[in-house]
């Protein structure tokens, strides 16, 4: 363990995609962190994900980050923070409430959405105010049912929860635990809907439908981290998106004339800017993994773009035509995420709109970032769209 680099993940500025990090994932597979280990490489993180000795391990993060209150209960609570069985009836439960036929109903409501709010683009537009915060807010009223009218509140306070995943989560301890109790009073709405015979084709019901004896709080619970997962991650992934796009002409022109590398798009944009900086996992017990000793309890962070652009498995820049294999930017084994296929067809639906409506993105101004760890992207994002 003594020769393994070493990466400070709590430095003010540090980035899962700084040099440092490169140049540890070039002396080693893994390296040493305030928190644990950095896994660096692809094939071992792959591997990781997958290895039953260990756990899903972010279910510890908030508390660890000093929060306290009713957040914190509820992930530990929630899917993320379960193992065994428990972990395995909320699968049962959400994985077809999420699955491809129902996310690819709502494809024509996201298409439309989309479309709208391009309406809005133009010279020197703030991004993440115009098109992706609402876009995100509306993607997840249509899930559950809702009005679009009502995507403000929930986009705001599933936003506020992304707050818990980062490294400075105590200092909004008061904003997160205000958003998640707004949120579970919300899910409880929407599920009492579902019971009365309402909403029949939405996500809360097809929950009720298939509760199979779980419990009200696990209902509710698995409403929370999806309104937080759908949001959030959308948000933020799809301002990550259109900056690299800003930045890379090039490729934007690509899009636009073949629309039909929109997914390979997503899947470009999340290997290159993962909002999601890392994947966590636990050692349940000790053992030893391709030569450094892994002691019981101690926290592996697989980082996501540290892996996804390994050279090993990815030569060049950002590339939207390119053969890739396969990125840990929704986690891997047991853990992965659940609402994946909604962030793909979500995201993908936006850049459709977007490329098909815009010649060109540019940028302008001065962009807000969120610290490059943890969850991250654009707080700010100005863009000129011609």
């Amino acid at each position: 363990m003594a020769s393994l680099p070493v990466l400070d993940l709590t430095a003010h500025g540090f980035s899962t995609r700084s040099p440092d990090v490169l140049a540890a994932r070039e002396a080693h597979w893994c390296a040493r962190t305030p928190y644990g280990l950095a896994v660096l490489r692809h094939a071992q993180t792959g591997r990781l994900l997958r290895d039953r000795r260990l756990r899903q391990g972010s279910h510890a993060w908030p508390g660890l980050q000093g929060l306290r209150g009713p957040f914190v209960d509820f992930w530990q609570r929630s899917v993320i923070g379960q193992e065994g069985p428990r972990h395995k009836a909320l699968r049962h439960l959400a994985v077809p409430a999420l699955a491809a036929q129902h996310i690819e109903a709502l494809v024509p409501s996201f298409d439309e959405t989309a479309a709208e709010l391009c309406g809005a683009l133009g010279k020197d537009t703030e991004f993440m105010e115009t098109f992706a915060m609402p876009f995100a807010g509306r993607a997840i009223t249509a899930l559950l049912g809702m009005e679009a009218a009502a995507w403000p509140e929930i986009a705001a306070n599933a936003v506020s929860l992304g707050l818990a995943m980062g490294v400075d989560a105590a200092a909004h301890a008061e904003e997160i635990n205000t958003a998640y109790l707004a949120l579970e009073a919300l899910a409880e709405a929407r599920l009492d809907r579902a019971r009365q015979g309402r909403d029949a084709k939405a996500y809360p019901a097809r929950l009720v439908a298939r509760a199979d004896g779980l419990d009200e709080q696990a209902l509710r619970d698995l409403v929370v981290i999806t309104i937080f997962g759908g949001v959030d991650t959308t948000r933020a992934q799809l301002g990550l998106a259109m900056a690299l796009f800003a930045q890379h002409p090039e490729q934007w022109s690509l899009l636009r004339t073949r629309p039909e590398l929109v997914p390979a798009a997503v899947e470009e944009a999340i290997r290159m800017r993962p909002t999601t900086t890392w994947v966590t996992r636990e050692a349940l017990e000790s053992f030893t993994f391709e030569g450094v000793a892994i002691r019981q309890g101690e926290i592996l962070h697989m980082l996501v773009h540290a892996s996804a652009r390994d050279p090993a498995i990815c030569a060049g820049g950002f590339d939207i035509a390119a053969r890739r294999r396969a990125h840990f930017g929704f986690g891997g084994g047991a853990h992965h995420c659940l609402g994946q296929g909604m962030a793909r067809a979500d995201i993908a639906s936006a850049l459709r709109a977007l490329s098909a409506r815009f010649a060109s993105v540019e940028p302008t101004g001065e962009p807000l970032w969120l610290p490059e760890s943890g969850n991250t992207g654009p707080v700010r994002l100005p863009l000129s769209f011609a």
